[in-house]
């Protein structure tokens, strides 16, 4: 009788620590639009995902966006911190590190802030790398020499507001402005998980004049926005809202310059980076799908009840969380319109999972990850 008293005992004040324990998120109810649509359609599973190969593997860790110059080379930043170009031979020369190069670099989150963590990659119109580097802010990169110029500091923020979480990166080939997001003024890119479990709308979608050096907001109260892509024409970008499965159309021209309309709702995965295809479509790179199968999607059931994700966040470590990412790829092929025209799937992740971005360049298409340590490629584009 005492043991099971004593143990009792034990486990009420175990479970009042754990009550009294702060959490490190605040979230807000949330409910989703709806279970998440049926693999049918042009959502009908395939396996043109595992037509491709991988390269550099170990090598290149999280290749996470790409871009490309007029010579063929292709550039694309890693988990580590790193600036890489591949040459048209599939050579690959490291070109810079955005913060210091030290030993942990690569292999734990604590030191992202200091490695720096490059997202968003573009070419501007004088051959110059444009990077949205996650806690580094935004910088000019000379891709011969590797050297940097900050344009615009993740302190600096804009409207009074610090960055925390650069992300998306876009420039315009008409006006030179860039757009990019700021996927949280809370979160850093290291503590994403709790980003998306927390479902804040803390987002910015902004835009940076490198002529003047000044920043405007476009958008604000963003669910994590995260991959932007221009138009052919440049009139409107698409934005995906990562953390409530939401693609975003906003105008830049016309009668509807300023105005933001929901174009994809309630989608089959958590959408990252877009990007204009070679064949006049969008292609979205799906971070994780989100199938309905016995029960629903794990970030469905808990986004109603704020107080079971903070329980959740208090007592979870987050790189427990990996057991839940089903090791299935998906990407989405939009048309300009926004509706779905195709999908590539590869649903035992034989090539690839997680997929970040979609880039193609000269007939071969780059599929981008936050953190698997190689880069996969498709060589053409059959349906």
């Amino acid at each position: 009788m005492f043991g099971r008293r004593s143990l009792l005992v034990a486990l009420l004040a175990v479970a009042m620590g754990l009550y009294l324990l702060p959490s490190p998120i605040d979230p807000k109810p949330h409910v989703l639009k709806g279970p998440p649509p049926a693999l049918e359609g042009p959502l009908a599973a395939n396996t043109r995902l595992q037509r491709g190969h991988r390269l550099f593997t170990g090598k290149l860790h999280g290749p996470e966006s790409f871009t490309a110059d007029d010579l063929g080379n292709v550039y694309t930043g890693t988990v580590d911190g790193k600036l890489w170009k591949i040459g048209p031979d599939d050579s690959l020369t490291f070109i810079t590190q955005m913060g210091q190069n030290l030993p942990e670099c690569g292999f734990s989150v604590d030191y992202e802030p200091v490695c720096g963590r490059p997202h968003g990659v573009r070419m501007d119109r004088h051959g110059q790398l444009i990077v949205a580097d996650s806690y580094l802010g935004l910088h000019r990169v000379d891709p011969k020499t590797g050297g940097k110029k900050l344009l615009l500091a993740n302190s600096e923020g804009a409207g009074g507001v610090p960055f925390a979480f650069l992300n998306g990166l876009e420039i315009s080939s008409q006006t030179g402005i860039i757009y990019f997001t700021d996927s949280s003024s809370r979160w850093g890119r290291r503590h994403v998980k709790l980003e998306v479990i927390e479902l804040n709308s803390l987002g910015r979608l902004l835009s940076y004049d490198p002529q003047t050096g000044s920043v405007t907001v476009l958008l604000d109260s963003l669910y994590m926005p995260n991959g932007i892509a221009l138009s052919p024409d440049e009139q409107f970008l698409l934005l995906a809202e990562t953390s409530i499965g939401r693609i975003l159309r906003y105008w830049l021209k016309g009668p509807k310059a300023g105005a933001m309309e929901v174009i994809l709702d309630n989608m089959i995965g958590y959408p990252d980076n877009i990007r204009l295809s070679d064949h006049g479509t969008f292609l979205v790179g799906i971070t994780t799908p989100r199938f309905q199968k016995l029960i629903p999607p794990f970030l469905d059931m808990i986004a109603p009840y704020p107080a079971l994700k903070r329980f959740i966040a208090k007592v979870v470590p987050l790189n427990w969380y990996n057991i839940l990412l089903p090791h299935y790829a998906l990407v989405l092929e939009l048309g300009l319109d926004g509706k779905i025209v195709g999908t590539l799937h590869d649903p035992e992740g034989h090539l690839t999972w997680a997929i970040s971005d979609v880039f193609q360049h000269q007939g071969r298409t780059y599929l981008g990850s936050t953190d698997l340590p190689f880069l996969p490629v498709l060589e053409g584009w059959e349906s």
